[in-house]
């Protein structure tokens, strides 16, 4: 083979071996970022343990927060956002159990439930909590992102039930038609969600039914909803996320209450 041949040669081999090592790095980066996005963060100790008035069990589809003297015969299920561990909604969710309200937090099949038989797994794990409690007579599921369009698609399976449903930081019911369930729903969405936007979580509203309440946090985003970091795509909040979060387990406890949040919905002040 000629000189010239062969340097062209190696200098495409060059390139080639540049190319693919450039894709390497690029993937190391963005799943490296990826994983951080959706890692718990700030998230206390002691929020995870058990103490003298709440026992806390780390389960292998759950993370339950159990009251030992319950308020009322209510319980809420809360099913995670994709690839978001249930420790993240600890803050959030806690405060509801120390009111007496035992928490089941659902755990999605590895993490992120890519496949559609792992998110039916998911609805399978809520359906489980839910028949493994029968002294529970007021159900709330709820869920955040992903969680939110998990807990629509249980709505389908609770008949018989005394249920309400929170949907949270989700552009969900898509398709299915929830109009005519005759149960509670609730829906909560924040103004600088870039992951489920104003205009598209409002796309839904002929799906549910006309009494649905809509909390509205007004510079919340979509990622505050739990204690994990900023999410690609994502808005800036213009709130704290304990304000955010204040607002949404406000909004869960009046379901657990069997209330009606209000005619008007929840609004904070940028």
């Amino acid at each position: 083979m000629a000189p010239t041949s062969l340097k062209k040669k190696s200098r495409a081999q060059t390139i080639h071996r540049g190319i693919q090592l450039a894709f390497l790095l690029w993937s190391m980066v963005s799943l490296s970022w990826l994983a951080n996005s959706v890692r718990t963060q700030n998230v206390a100790d002691e929020l995870l343990r058990s103490s003298n008035d709440l026992t806390v069990l780390h389960r292998t589809t759950t993370l339950d927060f159990l009251p030992r003297k319950r308020r009322a015969a209510s319980a809420l299920v809360f099913i995670c956002g994709s690839g978001i561990h249930p420790e993240a909604y600890a803050p959030l969710l806690r405060p509801i159990a120390d009111l007496g309200y035992p928490v089941f937090t659902i755990k999605l099949p590895y993490r992120f439930a890519p496949l559609d038989s792992h998110k039916g797994q998911a609805v399978a794990r809520v359906r489980k909590v839910v028949s493994g409690h029968p002294e529970i007579t007021h159900w709330v599921i709820a869920g955040h992102s992903l969680g939110g369009a998990l807990a629509a698609r249980v709505a389908h399976t609770t008949e018989g039930l005394h249920t309400a449903f929170v949907l949270i930081g989700t552009t969900h019911p898509k398709e299915d038609d929830l109009s005519g369930i005759g149960a509670p729903f609730t829906k909560i969405y924040a103004t600088n969600d870039g992951i489920a936007p104003v205009d598209r979580v409002m796309a839904s509203r002929a799906l549910l039914p006309k009494e649905t309440n809509w909390v509205r946090i007004r510079g919340g985003n979509h990622s505050q909803f739990g204690h994990y970091g900023h999410q690609l795509f994502d808005g800036e909040a213009t709130i704290t996320r304990e304000a955010q979060q204040a607002i949404t387990r406000g909004a869960l406890l009046e379901a657990l209450r069997g209330k009606a949040i209000a005619t008007q919905p929840f609004l904070h002040s940028e």
